[in-house]
């Protein structure tokens, strides 16, 4: 059994708002990760989703999109994006997971996954620019809410690995609030998404920064290919 990971599906089964506008990387983006998901994901698979996965903008809405997801093999974790407008509260999420019999998906939200030697756990993040008050209020509420993903995770008694939607780190810049946690539990795997377009994606830290190896999962940036992480 593989464990995969996959950021910004952007779907819109159930809406009117198409990714293929943008062209570039997203020309006929659903059938391409179609394609690539049901050629690299078996059955007996894990993929983590780490957000912006519908444009649906309450929960209803999203029907035909988890339709979709749940008709690819593999069990699916997701976790919440910047785009997720649908999310809410785990106790509503998880009723209409059960009610549409969508018995493949299931949700990181302040909780941890046991994926076979590994403790899956994260949350939505936030931008390192916290300009507003606002931005400083959601952002420690996410710092609050990885800690206790992680913290979950460690009760597992796994190798934790984290997952995040904002890059924790990018183009010289860090979320210092959020990089202290990942240091602070001695993280060594952190994936992100949220980073769209060629030019930016190049400024994404790849690899390993301050002991921790990151990895970049937008959909368009990896080419519609759910990345695998073991």
């Amino acid at each position: 059994m593989s464990l995969y990971a996959i950021a910004d599906l952007h779907l819109s089964l159930g809406t009117d708002k198409p990714m293929d506008i943008f062209g570039g990387g997203w020309d006929n983006y659903i059938e391409r990760l179609d394609k690539n998901w049901r050629s690299t994901v078996k059955s007996e698979d894990t993929v983590v989703i780490a957000g912006d996965i519908s444009w649906a903008m309450r929960l209803e809405q999203t029907f035909k999109d988890f339709s979709f997801i749940e008709s690819l093999p593999g069990r699916k974790i997701f976790l919440k994006g910047n785009h997720d407008y649908w999310w809410t509260t785990r106790k509503k999420i998880e009723a209409y997971l059960k009610e549409n019999n969508f018995k493949s998906i299931s949700i990181l939200f302040n909780s941890a996954e046991v994926v076979e030697n590994f403790a899956v756990c994260g949350t939505r993040g936030w931008s390192y620019d916290c300009s507003t008050q606002e931005d400083v209020k959601i952002l420690n509420r996410e710092v609050g809410r990885l800690t206790m993903s992680i913290e979950q995770a460690r009760k597992l008694d796994r190798e934790v690995i984290v997952f995040l939607h904002y890059p924790p780190v990018f183009s010289g810049y860090e979320c210092t609030e959020i990089m202290n946690v990942l240091r602070e539990y001695k993280i060594k795997k952190c994936y992100y998404g949220h980073i769209h377009g060629k030019q930016i994606g190049k400024k994404a830290i790849t690899g390993f920064h301050n002991g921790i190896d990151f990895h970049m999962i937008s959909s368009d940036q990896v080419g519609f290919v759910p990345v695998l992480v073991f």
